[in-house]
């Protein structure tokens, strides 16, 4: 069973910086694209950030030159690292991979930024 937790989430500043990260277990992580993806009430889940499991990374124009995913295969873990936060970054922020035919998602961490 494909399990994704997150963590790292809070209350910050606008100018600050956060790292999210993402422990998954149940895949094969080695193959898997993983990615972030934000929401707010009322609005679609958007993509900020995916890498591919040979390191391409794809940003949200939004977020580029301000976050940077990264990954970790020794851990199963994957990153955001957020700089330079602005009030419209906050969001509850969900990792996910597409894994057999199958979308799976964490429960969210939530991330506020204070202007």
């Amino acid at each position: 069973q494909v399990r994704l937790v997150e963590s790292g989430g809070g209350l910050v500043q606008a100018g600050g910086s956060l790292r999210l990260s993402c422990v998954a277990s149940g895949v094969n992580f080695r193959i898997s694209t993983m990615g972030w993806y934000r929401q707010t009430p009322g609005k679609q889940r958007e993509l900020v950030a995916d890498i591919t499991a040979g390191g391409i990374t794809n940003y949200a124009d939004s977020v580029k030159g301000r976050f940077t995913i990264s990954r970790n295969y020794a851990y199963t873990t994957v990153f955001l690292q957020m700089n330079s936060l602005k009030p419209e970054d906050t969001a509850v922020y969900y990792c996910h991979t597409h894994y057999y035919g199958r979308d799976n998602w964490g429960q969210g961490t939530q991330v506020t930024v204070s202007s």
